[in-house]
């Protein structure tokens, strides 16, 4: 047999001998504490005497080491005084000493020795019968003992019944809805913060016992106490946030402060949708399947199953065809964020070019009785029309042809970067000229993309022609001038379009610059953005003219970051939802009958005036002396707890004065949780932004007429 097995069963022994004497009287011990001095000070008492009887079990169980259990062994004749040859490393013995190691195992295997202390029986026997006398004496001990007051003995205390009841120990246990599957908590402490729906129990001893006890709710409730021996419980299910007293017949020595009850609402789930990324999703030609994926998150556990609504629009106009369907989903992981996954069949639908599909997942939490619910984003996927779908499949076989007047940023850079590195091979003219002609490019790019914003084309000469292998978009732009009156080339003139110009084209084609509804196509926040472009691009115009491709770069880069988040700008779309119209009498239609309809000229509402309560209230503290009427401004508080930040705040405040109505720390502190109650002053209406540059012009042609007929 191993001799650690001994050694664990020698300890094990022990533990139990120690632990059978001293368990009963550290209960005893408690027992007296708890008649004496209350259930708290009971409890500590009892913990501590557990402490203390396992600390000395647990010593005088590791007081038997390694060394005992040799001296133990070396008293069995059988083992030859050689059981420290059973803890020595084999490699340190002689070929001798392992033999006779050897012969001492086989004797341990063959016959163990029994190293376990015995049982003192005698002392254990004396242990219980302590531990019975100190029960007894605890269970007959005088109950008018129990009231000890500071520094009043039990014979003072027993001398005058007539003393007014105490508050001697307290406990609250909250426990939390079953759906949570948290635990219950108890303490001495009685404000709570809880769930809404747990059951709160309180236990409550005083001394002398009072003829009453109830629980006094700062609302007007009350919620009475029942006596069970030396203690008063009672049990309430936490629906509302609030304060409560302890109010006893007769009354308690000291009334104390308020206790505070606050209700933590249960959250109801959120759903987060997974795939697709975005809310309108664009189907693809010929696609047949719509894949779905979302996540629904709880604190407690969301419900196995969810319900997908599908709605299919179809048609067009005025002639749209709603359908709905609902599916159940089984969602997986763990059941505080399941996935629900579903693949929709578009042609089971029925859905065709041009229709639209709405898709969005309802699910549920755990919470009982009434489980609450969440709806995810609706998620819409349009089909693309049949015109849509004609234009895709001709795409690969259109070969599209870039004209040199739309140019592109990217490839402005492009050519600027590709002057750079044949800077050393070419002569300085030829560079400069080549860098210009590239300045030239980026202006007439400007001129488009300003166009959006509403401004003028700019007039001037029109540069040299190059004969280089510059690009063909180089200066024309000046041939739609429009310093002199917005003169138009006319067809017939002989003038020749010169090609690369995009203001030529603009002219021959239709004139669109400085348009107002093309000027305000964008929102506010993408021509900020626009506006911004074209500043960079003014910078790089101005460097590549000067012939430094090299400074001109960083603005070009700029610009085309820009023109990119202008490309990218999102818009709103809104999913086709049929339309909810009430029914139509058919028996009064056509009848030219006006019976039941009231007057039409639309007039303004009178402005109800708002509640004095709070104002008053107010205005009625800053007296010293002036009563105010708590139960009315109890009342308005009832009624409006959102309109301040903590209404539990307000209520301990007015209790605070309702208790003592002479103090005047009491009504300031009232006094200022009212301010953020107070309606505040109506201001001046807000003044009109100042108008912009279109919108002086916008102004201008509305006044131009009217100075006309003039």
């Amino acid at each position: 047999m191993n001799p650690q097995a001994l050694l664990r069963g020698a300890r094990r022994r022990v533990l139990l001998i120690v632990l059978a004497g001293g368990v009963p009287l550290a209960l005893a011990a408690g027992a007296l504490a708890m008649r004496l001095a209350g259930f708290d000070a009971g409890s500590v008492a009892l913990t501590l005497a557990l402490l203390a009887v396992a600390t000395v079990a647990t010593w005088r169980a590791r007081r038997l080491d390694t060394r005992w259990l040799i001296a133990r062994l070396d008293q069995q004749p059988r083992l030859e005084d050689s059981a420290d040859l059973l803890f020595a490393a084999p490699e340190t013995l002689n070929p001798l000493q392992q033999r006779q190691r050897a012969r001492i195992e086989q004797r341990l295997r063959a016959a163990p020795p029994d190293l376990r202390p015995r049982w003192p029986w005698p002392r254990l026997a004396a242990c219980f019968g302590a531990a019975l006398l100190v029960a007894a004496t605890a269970l007959l001990w005088p109950r008018a003992a129990a009231v000890v007051a500071g520094g009043h003995d039990a014979s003072a205390t027993a001398a005058a019944p007539s003393a007014p009841p105490a508050l001697r120990g307290t406990r609250l246990q909250v426990t939390p809805p079953a759906y949570t599957g948290q635990p219950a908590s108890a303490g001495a402490k009685l404000d709570a913060r809880a769930l809404q729906g747990s059951r709160l129990h309180w236990q409550l001893r005083f001394a002398p016992q009072p003829q009453q006890a109830w629980l006094q709710f700062h609302d007007g409730r009350r919620l009475p106490l029942q006596r069970d021996g030396d203690h008063w419980q009672t049990r309430e299910t936490l629906q509302r946030s609030g304060l409560y007293r302890i109010a006893t017949e007769p009354a308690l020595a000291g009334a104390g402060r308020a206790w505070r009850l606050e209700v933590v609402p249960d959250r109801p789930p959120q759903v987060k949708v997974i795939e697709p990324v975005q809310t309108l999703t664009r189907a693809a030609p010929r696609q047949r399947r719509w894949p779905l994926r979302f996540e629904a998150r709880d604190d407690f556990g969301v419900a196995a199953g969810a319900v997908l609504e599908l709605t299919t629009a179809k048609g067009s106009g005025e002639n749209i065809d709603f359908q709905q369907r609902r599916i159940e989903l089984a969602g997986s992981g763990p059941a505080t964020a399941r996935r629900f996954a579903y693949d929709v069949d578009l042609a089971a639908l029925g859905v065709g070019p041009g229709d639209e599909v709405v898709a969005r997942l309802g699910v549920r939490d755990n919470r009982a009785p009434q489980p609450q619910e969440a709806r995810s984003p609706s998620l819409i996927l349009r089909l693309p029309s049949a015109q849509e779908v004609q234009t895709s499949d001709l795409e690969g076989a259109i070969k599209k042809v870039m004209p040199a007047y739309f140019r592109s940023q990217r490839q402005i850079i492009i050519d600027a970067e590709a002057l750079l590195k044949q800077r050393g091979a070419l002569d300085a003219d030829t560079f400069t000229r080549r860098a210009d002609a590239i300045g030239v490019d980026q202006r007439i790019l400007r001129l488009r993309y300003g166009q959006f914003l509403g401004e003028e084309a700019e007039g001037g000469a029109k540069p040299p022609p190059t004969s280089d292998s510059a690009p063909t978009g180089d200066t024309a732009a000046s041939k739609h001038a429009h310093d002199d009156g917005h003169d138009h080339a006319e067809a017939g003139d002989g003038s020749a379009a010169a090609f690369g110009s995009a203001t030529d084209v603009l002219a021959e084609y239709g004139h669109t610059h400085d348009h107002a509804e093309a000027a305000t196509l964008l929102d506010p926040q993408t021509r900020a953005i626009l506006k911004a472009a074209l500043d960079q691009m003014w910078q790089s115009e101005g460097h590549l003219r000067q012939g430094h491709p090299d400074q001109a770069l960083p603005y070009a880069y700029k610009a085309l970051g820009f023109i990119k988040q202008v490309q990218q700008a999102e818009r709103v779309y809104l999913a086709r939802v049929g339309p909810e119209l009430p029914p139509i009498d058919l028996a009064r239609r056509m009848g030219g009958k006006r019976d039941g309809l009231g007057n039409r000229d639309l007039q303004l509402p009178p402005r109800k005036p708002g509640d004095r309560t709070p104002v008053d209230a107010w205005r009625t503290l800053a007296a010293a002396d002036a009563a105010v009427d708590l139960d009315a401004l109890s009342r308005w508080l009832d009624a409006h707890p959102q309109v301040v930040p903590d209404p539990l705040d307000i209520a301990a405040a007015i209790d605070a004065l309702r208790q003592q109505p002479d103090c005047h720390a009491c009504r300031q502190r009232l006094r200022d949780q009212l301010w953020p109650a107070l309606p505040r002053a109506p201001g001046p209406p807000a003044r009109r932004d100042a108008a912009d540059a279109m919108g002086r012009r916008y102004l201008d042609a509305l006044a131009a007429p009217q100075e006309t007929a003039r």
